[in-house]
Parts: structure tokens; C-alpha cells; sequence
């Protein structure tokens, strides 16, 4: 599933080309994405795109009327193109400008989303409950005591809940708490205010260092064959279950943690 730095440098990628954009039509060639594509979307047409932000994992079109939300779910992609080639199976929605360009959706396991929401965005139900993002002040380490205080459930699942903070997904939550020096099985709420003033530093340090990789590694979003995926970066623990630790040269210990696989260090990290 794309992470919040592939996101992000998704939003980066395609804002040139649609910022201050019109859109001319809406194509909706699949609506069964992970909740049915509303009839309302084509409310979009005919207005200029304002802005694109991200909020978590969610895409952001603002407009006059209202804001068009998108997830790229666990397989998702956009390409703006222009000329835009004949669609293919999986390319489900379509947002073409009146320039000609094309915003296209393409998404095989179709668990992305696409919602017209025509209310102040900050009233909408998916995007409401959602804690502060990571790389923002409100992030710290005041915010994170005070959510874990008193919290029995193990630290990475702490990390990895989106009204805690949003965006920190499986990968960058195994990566931040080694670098931190904290096992992820450790209770949060027993963490002391020392460490989780570190976790909060690397956990903005190792998403800029992806969003940073991102930025060079995915140039182009006007590829039809382009595809973001996981940036080639250096891990040091995720997907390393059984190699040696990068730091101290004992085995990496992988075990299930909420379903997720979870790799550590029993000696650096505790």
C-alpha cells in the first residue's frame, strides 16, 4: 500500500499540471472502487482546480463547489497525460481538463476511492477524526504523551493509529522506532518523555528522507507507463527479519504485530 511519502510525492508530482486547471468532463468507467463513486462527482465539471493538498494518504482537488477526494487504496496510481492513451482494464476514472490533459485513475485491486464532497472539507467524516500530521508542528511530544498516557497496547500499534498521528504507515514505523532505540512490543504508555521526544524526531526525519528519495526517484507523473511504488532507500530493518542488525550485527527478529510484520533488534532496541 502506497505510504505517505508516496503520496505525498504523488501530490507533488501532479500539482503543476492541475493547479488552476478546468475540468472539462468527468469519465467514470468503474464505480465499484472501495465505496461506489457517487453520481455527484460530476459536479466537478466545469470548475478550476484551486489547490491539491493531502490529508494522511488522502488527495485533496479543491475547487469553488466543493473538494474532490481521492485514496490510492493499496494499488493505486496517477498519471496526467496529455495526449491521454485509450484506457485499459484498470483505469477507472478519468479527469480530463480543458487543455486536453488527463488525470487518470488506474487501480487493479480497485480498493481506492474517489468521493465528491461539496460541505467544507473539515465537516467530512473520513477526514475529521484524524490526528496531526507527522511532519507538522502539532506532532510532538507533548501531543504524544498525552495520547499514550495510561495506554497499555504496544508502541508500533500506537504509531500506526491515525488518530494519534496520521501517515505513519508499517514500513516507516518499523524504521522509526529502531532508530529510536524502542522495542515495538514495549507498552506505550511506559515509554519515557526522553524517548518519545527521540521517536518524534525520527519519525519526521526517516518520512523527509522518503518524501527527499521520492522526489528524485519518481520525476515524472506524465508517464502512461510510469508507477510509483516504494522508493529505493536504505532499510534497516523492514523486510530484514533474520539478517544481520546494521548497527550491533545480531539477527533480526521478525514477529506479527496487528497483522503487520514487525522487525527489530532485541539488543538495540528496548
Amino acid at each position: 500500500m502506497p505510504e505517505l511519502p508516496e503520496v505525498e510525492v504523488t501530490r507533488q508530482g501532479i500539482s503543476p499540471h492541475l493547479i488552476g486547471a478546468v475540468v472539462d468532463k468527468v469519465i467514470v468507467r468503474n464505480p465499484k472502487l472501495r465505496w461506489p463513486i457517487d453520481p455527484t462527482i460530476s459536479h466537478l465539471e466545469g470548475q478550476t482546480i484551486r489547490s491539491v493538498t493531502r490529508r494522511a494518504k488522502y488527495l485533496l482537488l479543491d475547487t469553488e463547489a466543493g473538494t474532490l477526494i481521492l485514496h490510492l487504496g493499496m494499488s493505486g496510481s496517477l498519471r496526467v497525460l496529455n495526449p491521454a492513451p485509450t484506457a485499459e482494464k484498470h483505469d477507472h476514472l478519468d479527469i480530463v481538463l480543458s487543455s486536453g490533459a488527463v488525470l487518470r485513475l488506474n487501480d487493479p485491486r480497485r480498493f481506492g476511492a474517489a468521493i465528491w464532497w461539496a460541505l467544507p472539507i473539515e465537516a467530512q467524516p473520513l477526514l475529521k477524526q484524524l490526528g496531526p500530521e507527522p511532519l507538522t508542528d502539532d506532532f510532538n511530544v507533548e501531543h504524544l504523551v498525552q495520547a499514550l498516557k495510561g495506554k497499555t497496547r504496544a508502541i508500533k500499534l500506537a504509531l500506526m493509529d491515525n488518530k494519534i498521528v496520521v501517515g505513519v504507515g508499517n514500513i516507516y514505523a518499523n524504521e522509526a522506532l529502531f532508530a529510536a532505540g524502542i522495542n515495538p512490543k514495549r507498552a506505550c504508555g511506559s515509554v519515557s518523555k526522553a524517548r518519545l521526544t527521540k521517536l518524534v524526531e525520527e519519525v519526521k526525519l526517516v518520512l523527509a528522507k522518503a518524501i527527499e528519495q521520492g522526489g528524485t526517484t519518481l520525476k515524472d507523473f506524465t508517464n502512461a507507463d510510469g508507477k510509483p511504488g516504494y522508493f529505493v532507500q536504505q532499510l534497516h530493518v523492514y523486510g530484514r527479519g533474520g539478517l544481520p542488525c546494521d548497527s550491533c550485527g545480531s539477527s533480526l527478529q521478525e514477529i506479527k504485530l496487528g497483522q503487520r510484520a514487525t522487525v527489530f533488534c532485541g539488543k538495540c532496541q528496548r
